[in-house]
């Protein structure tokens, strides 16, 4: 520990022990039919700790988690914090060659694994990284039976491993939308300033029975602290459909949950939706990707003002800026498309290319400073440099300010369509025909035109009433051209029955594109 040990605010791992302490008989967690207490995860977590350490694991080393969303997940993400393990989460989604980038680019020790969903997975990884230690949640063929181990352990008081603010916490790779997925390499001091926003900004209920319909792995390390703070409980689906939600809601009087936009707009699209009890819920926090405004409009109007949005990313993670659940106005429509106000908690500029401020009201590439910001990029310094440059994180976002401070995202900067010398942002077309009564989903795209250099495609998802049809295409683009002029609007419409999704939930523009550009010399990552 250093000198400065003076001035360490608590850390991730002292939240943790502080949370789990405070309560005892109290439900922490509910999955299935299973409700574990404080005490019951605290002690869980305390013998997991104790395997964890047998297993010869410990402070810096590098674990990886691949599971479904079981209970003992939530135990592990804590019983990993408090022995000091650098984590990297799997994505349950992800393909074997991605999880095998993954292991290898992080130079990760063990993989604990749920073995009834990702036996076979893991079991193909140490096939290809002999020496990857398996630790499994149960008995397993392949795999040291990590739930038997630290049974034979008696639960001891948690106590905080000695860590330093710059310490490394954890690996996560970002989506890959662009290229190759980079290993964001976060320190200790970055989950807890997320965490000190979170509960300084965001809007929770003062009863939070907190619905998790993602995979546990990712989304409850933002929530943890959060829920242990306020006494509140996890409430886990073991796999996400509308029917199960609505269910889940109903049931236990749900009072706030966490959803990417394309969950919402299947929840949108169910029968259910119009009849559901939703009166018990009071914060719907969402984020990951742009959600149409027009779509968030149906939300309010069937659920409403109990909408919350963050904006962030891995480099910086979930809380750049935040949308109150008041700014989610329907008599301000056009404020939909923002992402609110920036965080008064973190410096933010709008940038140019030569990385001076833009002009009030201009578009520019969002850039922040300060203790949320990741230590680099894994093994890439080049990148990383790229990514410091100037001094500021550069996002890769193009966004804007409007008088009153809000943020709108206007595009990814690789996102970006040159078609005839003009540049044409897909998020405002995407917005633009999201609000046709007929789209559900939407992703425009640039793909190869010989007169154009690239033309303006859109891919549309189109709602359950609505059959493809050619005038209906025209009708698309007729649509976007009297909204947006004929610059923007599409020159084509593909109907299509799905957009392939990132392991995250984003759309995978990168996927989309592939199939349009394969055939051309230049390609567009």
């Amino acid at each position: 520990m250093s000198t400065d040990a003076l001035y360490h605010p608590p850390l991730m791992p002292h939240l943790l022990v502080e949370g789990l302490n405070r309560y005892n008989d109290e439900p922490c967690l509910y999955l299935g039919d299973k409700v574990a207490s404080y005490r019951e995860v605290r002690e869980q977590t305390s013998q997991l700790v104790q395997a964890l350490k047998a297993s010869g694991l410990g402070q810096g080393s590098r674990v990886a988690v691949i599971s479904s969303n079981r209970p003992e997940v939530l135990s592990n993400i804590a019983a990993m914090q408090l022995t000091g393990c650098i984590g990297t989460p799997l994505h349950p989604l992800g393909s074997l060659e991605d999880h095998a980038y993954v292991l290898q680019a992080a130079e990760i020790d063990a993989l604990v694994f749920d073995p009834g969903a990702f036996g076979p997975v893991a079991a193909a990884l140490k096939e290809r990284i002999p020496a990857l230690k398996l630790l499994s949640f149960g008995p397993s063929d392949i795999g040291d039976d990590y739930l038997a181990l630290a049974e034979t352990f008696a639960p001891q008081p948690l106590v905080a491993p000695e860590v330093d603010p710059e310490d490394t916490a954890s690996i996560n790779f970002t989506g890959g939308t662009t290229g190759k997925p980079k290993g964001v390499t976060s320190a200790y001091r970055t989950t807890a300033y997320m965490t000190q926003i979170q509960l300084a900004e965001w809007e929770f209920p003062q009863e939070l029975r907190m619905l998790i319909a993602t995979p546990l792995s990712h989304a409850a390390a933002a929530f943890f602290i959060p829920v242990l703070q306020k006494g509140g409980a996890f409430y886990v689906m073991q796999g996400f459909s509308p029917d199960g939600f609505f269910d889940m809601v109903e049931q236990h009087r749900i009072t706030a949950t966490m959803l990417v936009p394309v969950m919402l707009y299947f929840l949108l699209d169910s029968p259910r939706s119009a009849t559901a009890d939703m009166s018990s819920m009071e914060t719907i926090f969402y984020g990951a990707s742009p959600m149409s405004p027009a779509r968030l409009q149906e939300g309010l109007e069937k659920w409403g003002q109990v909408f919350y949005q963050f904006f962030g990313q891995s480099e910086a993670p979930m809380v750049i800026a935040n949308m109150r659940k008041g700014d989610h106005d329907l008599a301000r429509p056009e404020r939909l498309a923002s992402c609110g106000r920036p965080s008064p908690w973190i410096h933010f500029a709008l940038l140019d290319s030569d990385g001076q401020p833009v002009a009030p009201g201009e578009p520019g590439e969002i850039c922040v400073r300060g203790p949320l910001l990741m230590k680099g990029y894994k093994d890439m310094p080049e990148q990383t440099a790229e990514a410091f440059a100037g001094g500021w994180l550069h996002t890769g976002d193009v966004g804007r300010l409007d008088e009153d401070g809000f943020l709108y995202i206007v595009d990814r900067t690789k996102d970006m369509i040159v078609t005839g010398g003009f540049n044409v942002y897909p998020r405002e077309v995407e917005d633009s025909l999201s609000n046709h009564p007929a789209v559900a989903q939407v992703v425009v795209i640039g793909v190869p035109d010989e007169r154009w250099g690239e033309a303006v495609k859109a891919v549309v998802v189109l709602k359950p009433d609505s059959a493809a049809s050619d005038s209906l295409a025209e009708e698309l683009i007729q649509h976007v051209k009297a909204a947006k002029g004929s610059v923007q609007a599409p020159k084509s419409v593909n109907f299509v029955a799905g957009i392939p999704l990132t392991p995250v939930g984003k759309p995978d523009k990168k996927a989309v594109r592939a199939s349009y550009w394969q055939d051309s010399e230049r390609s567009i990552g």
